[in-house]
This record gives structure tokens, sequence and C-alpha cells, in this order.
């Protein structure tokens, strides 16, 4: 289901952590399906995320790469302050941006907790409440957060990683009711492990991702391509009912 099937034309979106992985082929999707994009991400030296913001224009949409990172509230209030300015609004914003530390909560660290809980969830409300703050004074937005299945099942060494996709799941639930009277929606989608460089040191060995495609129905890894329906759908009109929702795209790995 390409682009098309759920058209965006005007509207304005930002995608965190849109460097590459998930982020990249989500701003790519809304740029293709006719949004003016913002990508952000911690790391802008590599220039990476200067490459998405150029293949979005190369799709005839305006475009803009900012360094940001989302655990902090003056980064976060910069960049929505620079979206609106060179924009003039915010219509989608799409909480993606994500790290992990593998490690048993035993043995982790304060500082790995707190950098894993505030990229993974305290960055998702920082946000969530300065674009929100924003979508209420046009009555109108939408947010979608990327969780994960990792949020309904344990995972060997990513607790910490768990716990803050658990937060963000409730999180959705929470600011859906709270802006539903501004027609602002939030929803979730939750994916199970997708093949990108995120990821990858789990599945890296081909003895390893044989055994976790043979535990998925549709007997492989998610690519980030399976991904984009369900984001595209969730911030197109064709879901203008649903709020308060996660998507779970994990291969049927949860029936």
């Amino acid at each position: 289901m390409g682009a098309t099937s759920f058209p965006l034309p005007g509207k304005v979106a930002i995608v965190t952590g849109g460097r590459r992985g998930i982020g990249k082929a989500i701003a790519l999707a809304l740029a293709e399906a006719g949004a003016d994009i913002a990508v952000c991400d911690r790391v802008i030296e590599d220039g990476e995320l200067g490459v998405v913001a150029e293949e979005a224009q190369r799709l005839g949409r305006r475009s803009l790469a900012v360094q940001a990172d989302i655990t902090q509230k003056a980064d976060v209030d910069s960049l929505v302050e620079r979206v609106v300015a060179e924009f003039g609004a915010i219509d989608i914003l799409v909480n993606n941006a994500a790290m992990n530390i593998r490690a048993p909560l035993l043995e982790l660290r304060e500082d790995g907790w707190d950098r894993v809980i505030d990229t993974d969830l305290k960055g998702y409300y920082l946000c969530s409440q300065a674009v929100g703050k924003q979508m209420v004074s046009r009555k109108r937005g939408n947010i979608i957060n990327i969780a994960s299945t990792a949020a309904m099942y344990t995972a060997p060494e990513m607790g910490a990683y768990c716990i803050a996709k658990a937060g963000v799941v409730m999180l959705t639930k929470i600011l859906a009711v709270e802006l539903a009277q501004y027609n602002i929606r939030v929803n979730a989608v939750a994916p199970s492990m997708v093949k990108t460089k995120f990821s990858q040191p789990l599945w890296d060995d081909p003895e390893t991702l044989k055994e976790i495609e043979s535990g998925i129905p549709l007997g492989r890894l998610a690519e980030t391509g399976d991904i984009i329906g369900s984001v595209l759908f969730l911030a197109s009109d064709a879901s203008s009912y649903i709020t308060g929702h996660t998507i779970i795209v994990d291969g049927g790995l949860s029936a």
C-alpha cells in the first residue's frame, strides 16, 4: 500500500529520529504522500539527516533538517519554533527517536537507565507537549508514537527499553483523552523487531536470525517499508475516528 493511498497534501510533519531506519522511511513516505517534512536527530555531523531532507525535496516537498536532542526541553522548543517559522504550522508529529542499552536491570547503570528512559519516553512527552500546544491553538493535529511490541512482552537484557515503550503506550492513551476536545488524535504503532541498524546487534548472526524468523508466522523480520502503511493510515483522514489506539505490526507474532 503506497503513500498515494493516504494523501496528505499541504500537511506539515515533524519526524524525530529521522536520520535513518524507521524514521527515515516514515519521513520519506509522508513526503511522498504530499506532506512537507522536518526531520530531527541528535546526530547531524555524518550528513545522513541532510540526505533525508534532500530526498524529500526531490519528491517536490519542502523540508528541513534540524539537530535536536529531544531529551532537552530547550532543544525541543527551538525545534518547534523553527518549524512553525519555516512552514507556518505543524499538522503531524511522529515520535520515533529511540535508543537501547542491553543489560539486565540489576546490572544497568543509573546513567544508562536515564539515557534510555529520557530518549524513549521523556523525549516523546516533551515533543508531544511542545507540538501539542501548537496544535491546540489551531484545534487540530495528529500525534503518532512509535512504540514496540517490547511494550507488551519482556525481552532479555532489554528491561529499560521495554519499560519505556510500555510508557509510550500509556502516554498515547492519556494524551488521546486529554487532547480529544481539541480535535487532536494520538495513536501509536508498535512494530516487532525491524531489520535496521538499530536492531542489527540482535539478529546479525545468521543462525540467530533464522531462529528469530522461525518464530514469526510470516517467516521474516519486518522491513522499514512494513511500518509505513500503518503510520500513513493514522496520519490521514482515513483514521479520523481512531484515537488512543496502538496498532501492532508484528507479522503475527502476537497471534
